[in-house]
């Protein structure tokens, strides 16, 4: 009998609206694990103390969310890859040393959605935002070997450095294109990702400023919003014929990647999606 389980959590502010902990826990007691996930309010100036408490009792990792991916650095003992070039964490591992590895999670999720319909290799991207989401996925793009990834943005600062962290830190071309007005995808777009929060709960009904007759039926469109699941860019991209991601399949994806770190497991995603769905409807 062992009434010790493992402990892995979150830690955000705010964090009662994460979903994160229903589908890990789901995918806990389907596989049998004795594990647990808590979900925790850490505000900022609390950061330092939430890590040293995590490393105090013994948890296995845990996970990022606003405010903390980027502050979250400076109180780890190092980073992967993915978490290095994105600049920013959402998966902490306990190492078998003990240290504390800082990974990204964010963007794998986002890569494992597309590649069940479509290889990320070759492929030209448009990606619509330039904050944490954007980078995280750029970067997987890029290291999955995309052939070009345009970062359209309204704030041609962040984007044009967004881009110019693409092109000199992978083999794949990036540019920067001025998001104003209306924007028209290129004929040679194969995926459009919004990756900025417009038509994230509450605000459903808001629509990305893009001409919907850019959309083609060859292309992939993917939203990484969660709830609603069906936004109205995938609505509109459907009804045109396109192939549609919507934000759970990226949640849900990152979830796995971070339990396989945690606990070795590969688990079933389709046990945290039906989760997912059941909460959101």
């Amino acid at each position: 009998m062992n009434f010790l389980p493992q402990i892995v959590g979150s830690f955000a502010d705010p964090a009662s609206e994460n979903p994160t902990v229903e589908m890990v826990e789901a995918a806990f007691r389907h596989h049998g694990l004795h594990w647990r996930y808590l979900n925790c309010e850490v505000p900022a100036n609390r950061l330092a103390a939430a890590v040293a408490g995590a490393r105090a009792m013994g948890w296995a990792g845990f996970n990022c969310s606003l405010p903390h991916k980027v502050a979250v650095i400076d109180h780890l003992d190092g980073l992967g890859e993915s978490a290095r070039l994105i600049g920013a964490v959402n998966c902490v591992v306990r190492a078998g040393d003990g240290r504390f590895i800082g990974e990204n999670t964010d963007g794998k999720g986002f890569l494992r959605s597309l590649q069940e319909v479509t290889p990320a290799a070759g492929k030209r991207v448009a990606i619509f935002g330039a904050g944490g989401a954007a980078r995280a996925i750029a970067v997987e793009l890029a290291l999955a070997e995309a052939a070009e990834i345009s970062i359209v943005n309204r704030t041609r600062e962040r984007g044009e450095e967004l881009a110019r962290h693409i092109a000199s830190n992978t083999a794949t071309r990036a540019r920067f294109e001025h998001w104003r007005g209306l924007y028209r995808l290129a004929a040679e777009v194969d995926v459009a990702i919004n990756a900025t929060s417009i038509g994230l709960f509450p605000d459903v009904d808001a629509e990305l400023p893009l001409e919907l007759d850019s959309l083609r039926p060859a292309m992939v469109v993917a939203d990484v919003i969660p709830n609603p699941p069906r936004t109205r860019l995938l609505e509109a991209a459907a009804a045109r014929g396109c192939t549609v991601l919507d934000g759970l399949g990226m949640l849900v994806n990152q979830g796995v990647a971070g339990i396989r770190y945690w606990t070795g497991v590969d688990v079933d995603a389709r046990v945290m999606r039906a989760r997912l769905e059941a909460i959101f409807g």
